[in-house]
């Protein structure tokens, strides 16, 4: 009887489980490592309130005060002197706290005369004087 050698090549295979294995162990390993090296960060924010008397006060309107191309100076529709308007800039400003007063100066007058003005108003009101622009 004669046997025949059959030399058949068979392809390697490649056997992964053993592979994921190993992966998912170094994986898990690293998430817990990870989980464990973090720790809790605590962060105190200001949650909004439910109160609603502070939501609907409005800000108190601002103190318009005029100044006309004659130089005149206007509260409303009256004309005004210096110290009269010092002492209704004080009061505006004593009875608001957050109060704006608002200088509206006429196109066609000298920047110059604009800004000493303001000078003198926010020497009054310090940060809570602006001139109005339109």
């Amino acid at each position: 009887m004669a046997f025949k050698n059959k030399q058949t090549s068979q392809m390697p295979e490649v056997n992964l489980i053993p592979l994921m294995d190993v992966v998912m162990t170094v994986l898990t390993f690293f998430i817990i490592a990870t989980m464990s090296l973090t720790s809790l960060q605590v962060i105190n924010a200001p949650l909004p309130s439910t109160e609603t008397d502070k939501a609907k006060q409005a800000p108190p309107q601002p103190l318009i005060i005029t100044l006309n191309w004659q130089e005149q100076l206007l509260m409303g529709d009256r004309v005004t002197n210096n110290t009269q308007l010092t002492q209704a800039v004080l009061a505006y400003l004593n009875q608001n706290p957050k109060g704006a007063v608002l200088l509206k100066a006429d196109e066609q007058l000298p920047y110059e005369t604009v800004v000493q003005q303001l000078g003198r108003l926010q020497d009054l009101g310090g940060d809570r004087v602006s001139l109005a622009i339109e």
